[in-house]
């Protein structure tokens, strides 16, 4: 009986996770939406109700394309050129999903609510950008320069942004639920009402930084870097549990 129902539970989590494909062209994912009756999402995505690998197989291999199901983070596009994104932008394009950034010069640009979920930005420099309502949900910022970003309602919900440079940077209002940010330096940053709850905040650089109204609750941090490094508002203003 229990073998039974790990079956049952292993086959819905796998058509769960089948809704979404990612390949590693945007044209091949156009194709292969037309093809297999899918939805594409404008990227490098396809959205389909019921995956059929074998025929997802063949069409990417007429069509010389790779792929993988959302959140395996194997079917990367080509990168992405500073010029090409730009242009893309300005022409009022705000889906770049799982784009491949990494290393991109992004210093002061206005990209406000781009789509760059899942997309790879390490050691890219971000510096003054804007990236307000921006979707970073699960992206790749590992080393990432954002000092002086403003992320103002930004999702970052499970971003990984260790050792990330968020100095100066404004993240009012901003998801960082479930985000790494092990070994980030948030001086003198401005996270007042930003949601942190599940995040992993050991080794942070909380010098000078505004939690007023944050959620803490389930946050990963050592006690003696907040006290040493942030003075405590008054009772009640940040949630800690």
């Amino acid at each position: 009986m229990k073998n039974l129902i790990s079956i049952a539970l292993n086959s819905w989590f796998k058509e769960q996770k089948q809704s979404v494909l990612l390949f590693n062209s945007i044209t091949a994912a156009d194709e292969i939406a037309l093809m297999l009756n899918g939805q594409w999402d404008g990227c490098n995505g396809v959205m389909m109700a019921k995956c059929d690998e074998v025929a997802v197989n063949t069409a990417a291999q007429l069509l010389q394309a790779t792929w993988c199901y959302q959140g395996d983070s194997k079917a990367v596009l080509d990168r992405l050129t500073n010029d090409q994104l730009l242009r893309r932008y300005a022409m009022g394009e705000r889906n770049f999903v799982n784009a491949n950034l990494r290393c991109t010069v992004l210093a002061s640009m206005n990209l406000g609510e781009i789509n760059l979920s899942y997309a790879k930005l390490s050691w890219a420099n971000l510096s003054q950008v804007n990236l307000t309502q921006a979707d970073l949900t699960a992206a790749d910022l590992n080393e990432a320069n954002l000092s002086g970003a403003d992320l103002t309602k930004a999702s970052l919900v499970r971003a990984n942004l260790t050792k990330a440079n968020l100095q100066l940077a404004n993240l009012k209002g901003a998801n960082l639920s479930m985000a790494n940010l092990s070994g980030v330096n948030l001086t003198d940053a401005d996270l007042r009402g930003a949601n942190l709850a599940l995040a992993d905040l050991r080794g942070v650089n909380f010098h000078y930084c505004d939690l007023s109204g944050a959620n803490l609750t389930g946050a990963k941090f050592f006690e003696s870097e907040i006290l040493h490094s942030y003075q405590q508002p008054s009772e009640n203003e940040f949630s800690v549990s």
